[in-house]
């Protein structure tokens, strides 16, 4: 990287930092055994991610409306109030990612990892003894600041430990791990309908234990350890010097990206399963085919993601990571506006839903493509700051579209919110389109 992008004035084409091997060299076969490792447990804190995360979505009417005293009856209230939780889920994601990423940079990369997968994993079992809606949305928050964190200590741990032009494909493998993680959940909730809601969040439990294969297995990078030794006594630029010179318009025009795509994608991911327990055609079916056909919907979805994640590091080596990000948003606009410009029967939905899930493998590239966007000593900090204001406008995003869904009367509809949702993929075009493009092809200079 030149002195001049360290300045926060980047460059129309800007290179990533160089490995101690050649990247043009590089196989899976000269892959370290701690790179391996690395990646294992990063992969595998993205797949717990996705299964603590999305629990909830799948069982979040009838699981509030049990804690309001209404079973198995959808009102005004229960809309209100799962939407809420999910809201506070949001922004506990955001704050965690800040959070632990910044303990990440202090106590290094391997604790705290550990450290935000045994946080949403408690907190994700504990969900199971609440007894109030507020309860829930408590936990529901503290779990969420764990899954935050990884996201961003992770990211962390395998860009300082995996080569540079190997970060599509892995970008696309990490974002694997969210949706197998989230098939499992699909799974567990379809396996789990004939119990109480409460029930599916035991399952979270179980990534308690892989922090203790993290501690014994993953030891901190060497990157982190010489960084802390140079750093010593040094104050590190922070957030306001992400809106001064040329980086501010970084800053500005990732933010808009994050906060337009995030906000359109939670929404659908919140209100899709509410949507399809409540077309005209299901609303007299039993609670747990209900459960079932979300559960199933959501599988479909991920299902084709996983192969959208591919698709979308495919499109990154062709044209670059900015056009493949372009057209990643085109095609999440077209689908999700055809998914519910006009209504649609269950059997027509699981047709489109999965289609919106195909380019859902966009998010994958934002985990390789984010932080090198940013100065040298602001990446870690412009990347979070970035994708967390993201997370905050999806937490408002959630509340704000189920506002207009028509709930009440027995003619509950979230097709609206759905639909408008879907135009946040216009500015995240247009701010997609005003980034600048990476290339990890060949080494930095100096």
């Amino acid at each position: 990287m030149s002195s001049t992008q360290d300045e926060g004035a980047p460059a129309a084409v800007i290179e990533l930092p160089r490995t101690s091997t050649p990247d043009a060299e590089i196989t899976l076969r000269d892959i370290s055994p701690l790179q391996w490792r690395s990646g294992i447990a990063a992969w595998l804190g993205w797949l717990f991610d996705g299964l603590d995360m999305h629990i909830y979505a799948l069982v979040a009417t009838p699981f509030v409306a049990e804690l309001l005293g209404t079973p198995g009856l959808v009102t005004q209230d229960v809309n209100r109030k799962s939407s809420i939780i999910q809201a506070a889920f949001l922004v506990g994601w955001a704050l965690g990612g800040g959070f632990f990423g910044r303990l990440g940079d202090l106590i290094g990369r391997s604790r705290a990892l550990g450290l935000t997968i045994l946080v949403y994993a408690a907190f994700t079992g504990a969900s199971f003894f609440a007894h109030t809606w507020w309860q829930l949305m408590i936990f529901r928050f503290i779990s969420a600041l764990g899954i935050g964190g990884e996201w961003a200590v992770g990211s962390s741990l395998l860009s300082e430990t995996w080569p540079a032009r190997m970060r599509r494909w892995l970008a696309a493998i990490l974002q694997t791990g969210v949706n197998i993680g989230i098939v499992f959940a699909t799974a567990i909730t379809a396996a789990m309908a004939g119990y109480p809601p409460r029930y599916v969040f035991l399952v979270g439990i179980i990534p308690a234990l892989l922090v203790v294969w993290i501690r014994k297995s993953v030891p901190e990078t060497h990157e982190w350890q010489a960084a802390k030794a140079s750093r010593a006594g040094m104050k590190p630029p922070g957030i306001p010097q992400l809106f001064e010179g040329e980086t501010r318009r970084i800053t500005v025009y990732t933010i808009l990206v994050c906060a337009s795509a995030l906000t359109a994608w939670w929404a659908f991911m919140f209100w899709v399963p509410q949507h399809m327990r409540n077309l005209p055609e299901v609303r007299d079916w039993s609670a747990q085919q209900k459960t079932q056909l979300a559960s199933f919907t959501f599988f479909l979805m991920i299902a084709v993601s996983i192969v959208g994640n591919f698709f979308a590091g495919l499109l990154a080596k062709l044209r670059g990571y900015r056009w493949a990000i372009f057209l990643m948003f085109v095609g999440f606009f077209a689908t999700m506006v055809g998914s519910f410009v006009v209504p649609r029967d269950h059997v027509s939905m699981l047709w489109w839903v999965p289609a919106v899930g195909f380019f859902s493998g966009v998010f994958g590239l934002f985990t390789m493509y984010l932080p090198p966007l940013f100065p040298t000593l602001l990446r870690t900090t412009g990347a979070g700051f970035s994708y967390n204001i993201g997370r905050l406008a999806a937490a408002a995003g959630t509340i704000i579209f189920g506002l207009f869904a028509k709930v009440g009367g027995g003619n509950n509809d979230f097709r609206l919110p759905l639909l408008f949702a879907s135009f946040l993929f216009i500015p995240a075009m247009l701010g997609a389109l005003m980034l600048p493009e990476l290339d990890d092809r060949k080494p930095a200079h100096g």
